[in-house]
């Protein structure tokens, strides 16, 4: 039993996985982390799902990380911040190793590991309304575990024309940065998510899955060493004052000291 993504299985073997903490913008805490690991290992061993639909439910597919989350990093030790910044990197890799198809429904608003897990899809789809964002820097942090899937995705010019601004940025510049695959209107979103995912049915899941596998392993793109890196500059930047200032400011509802707008 699942308390923080709901997934629903239909008779062809389309996947419908939801995060589902509406009330939080589907932020990813802890929890969710550990749940979605845990749905991955699953789908690693289920070669009747044939597809898996990645969505959101409420008003935001995913806000990024949880703020609670993110403060108690500040207060644990080294070990601990490290083996956290793991658990989220590893969640990522998880998902980006599906044997199956990972089809992202995007709509409201895809910040920091929002776009992570949009970049970990194979294709994304998302609504013209859609707004997505590194907002990391704003809160003296780093976009660091992300980074290695991002950078898979967009490619490293790409990437650095929003990897530290901070700035939201549209559906159509997602587009752009190679994020988002295509634009369609929200009435119909999970409906073509749905069509991509049936194009599956007729292909051998064998196949599919080392098609899949063979694609990543010869971008080379995603190495451990890089995936380690990410996960160090994680805790590190945690250890530094500008977090433990961004975190303070965003609780204490006030702008942090580096904030001249």
């Amino acid at each position: 039993m699942t308390e923080t993504i709901k997934v629903e299985v239909d008779s062809r073997g389309i996947v419908q996985l939801r995060l589902s903490r509406p009330e939080k913008r589907n932020a990813l805490s802890g929890q969710m982390i550990a749940e979605l690991t845990a749905f991955a290992a699953r789908a690693q061993e289920r070669r009747d799902w044939r597809a898996v639909i990645l969505s959101g439910e409420g008003a935001a597919f995913c806000a990024g990380g949880d703020l609670d989350w993110m403060r108690e990093q500040m207060q644990a030790d080294r070990q601990t911040r490290i083996a956290e910044a793991r658990k989220l990197a590893n969640m990522l890799g998880a998902l980006n190793s599906l044997p199956q198809p990972l089809i992202g429904a995007i709509h409201g608003s895809a910040f920091g590991g929002g776009v992570g897990m949009a970049c970990a899809c194979d294709l994304a789809l998302a609504t013209p309304e859609t707004l997505f964002g590194l907002t990391e820097t704003k809160l003296g942090i780093i976009p660091a575990t992300i980074g290695p899937y991002m950078l898979a995705r967009m490619g490293e010019g790409r990437a650095r024309r929003v990897f530290m601004s901070a700035k939201r940025f549209s559906t159509l510049e997602a587009v752009e940065l190679g994020i988002i695959s295509r634009v369609v209107s929200a009435d119909v979103l999970m409906r073509e998510a749905l069509a991509e995912a049936e194009y599956y049915l007729a292909t051998a899941p064998g196949a599919v899955a080392s098609a899949k596998a063979l694609a990543r392993s010869l971008s080379r793109s995603l190495d451990a060493d890089r995936i380690e890196e990410s996960i160090t500059a994680l805790a590190d930047v945690w250890e530094q004052d500008e977090a433990k200032e961004g975190i303070a400011a965003f609780f204490e509802k006030r702008k942090p000291r580096w904030d001249h707008n």
